[in-house]
């Protein structure tokens, strides 16, 4: 027989609330705030008052007037640069030229910062990476990043944990 850790008192105690914040993410199309960055993405939906687009085709988020937004999010604990695409190809970079970006920078699971970045800000990427595709052949490029340096130098700054009253999106 297994003996259960101490800690399983400390577990139990604050399950009850765990469970609520999951039935809250289910009210915003999360099914599991344990996966996929579930919690993250509740977070900063609730944050941007944007609406979660369900699949894995597609963008992934929407606000009240239908525009639509892609989502990105990084660990600064465990690197500085954000993911894109694992099949990055004109095709996805066309895509990604109609809408803006919603990066959400965090410390382990503290969020500190959201920036917003337009098609615009981003083009200096999407150019570099249409070209190497062309240079490779037409070779689908694997999760070109992003870095976070840059993500703050170009993008507007929607949300700042420091700022004098979070969630105010200053």
């Amino acid at each position: 027989m297994m003996t259960p850790h101490p800690d399983i008192n400390i577990f139990n105690e604050i399950y009850p609330d765990v469970l609520k914040l999951q039935e809250l993410a289910l009210k915003h199309g999360i099914n599991d705030i344990f996966q996929d960055n579930g919690g993250k993405l509740l977070q900063v939906l609730l944050l941007t008052g944007l609406e979660d687009l369900p699949g894995r085709e597609g963008n992934d988020a929407k606000d009240m007037y239908g525009n639509e937004y892609e989502l990105k999010s990084v660990n600064t604990l465990l690197t500085k640069s954000f993911s894109t695409h694992h099949h990055m190809n004109p095709t996805i970079i066309e895509k990604y030229r109609q809408v803006d970006w919603i990066f959400a920078v965090y410390e382990g699971i503290n969020l500190i910062s959201i920036h917003q970045l337009t098609p615009e800000n981003l083009e200096f990427y999407y150019s570099r990476w249409v070209q190497k595709w062309h240079a490779d052949g037409g070779k689908d490029i694997n999760n070109p990043k992003i870095p976070l340096k840059y993500v703050i130098q170009h993008g507007k700054l929607i949300y700042n944990t420091y700022a004098e009253n979070p969630g105010n999106g200053a």
